[in-house]
């Protein structure tokens, strides 16, 4: 099921949405250390990565957020606005050449301390090809009520 909606009230529980996969590649790796100065060789020296626990480079967790937030903006809703990010969480590594995917679930909706708002949290999963969970964490929204 896709949201479509726009104001708080519009809002389910339980709703979701899905993103297509995107591949992570080197480039991404050198694009990102370049706009972070994250050069540390967990993500750029292969060749000590071959000496580490897992073998091959490590992309950013950075990365993989930004990535995986930028792949589920595909609408613009003018009746919300992002209010930032909580418990994010890298569970597994995500290496060059994996393709993930995201799930957007409505998982809390609650009143705002303001009351023409009311807050909404998404829970977002970021998935790998392998369907194993690669990052968590929630957006919390502030979105306007249709009776302010």
């Amino acid at each position: 099921m896709h949201i479509k909606s726009q104001y708080f009230e519009d809002y389910t529980l339980g709703d979701f949405r899905e993103t297509l996969g995107r591949t992570i590649t080197e480039t991404d790796f050198v694009v990102h250390a370049g706009q972070t100065g994250d050069f540390f060789p967990h993500h750029m020296d292969a060749e000590w990565c071959k000496t580490q626990p897992f073998k091959q480079r490590i992309a950013h967790g950075t990365l993989t957020f930004s990535v995986a937030i930028g792949m589920t903006a595909t609408e613009i809703n003018p009746e919300a606005f992002s209010k930032g990010y909580d418990r994010l969480r890298f569970i597994k590594p995500v290496h060059i050449g994996d393709t993930i995917r995201v799930k957007v679930t409505i998982s809390e909706k609650t009143e705002s301390k303001k009351p023409e708002f009311g807050q909404v949290n998404e829970h977002v999963e970021v998935f790998n090809q392998k369907d194993e969970l690669v990052l968590v964490c929630d957006h919390i929204l502030l979105a306007n009520k249709k009776d302010k």
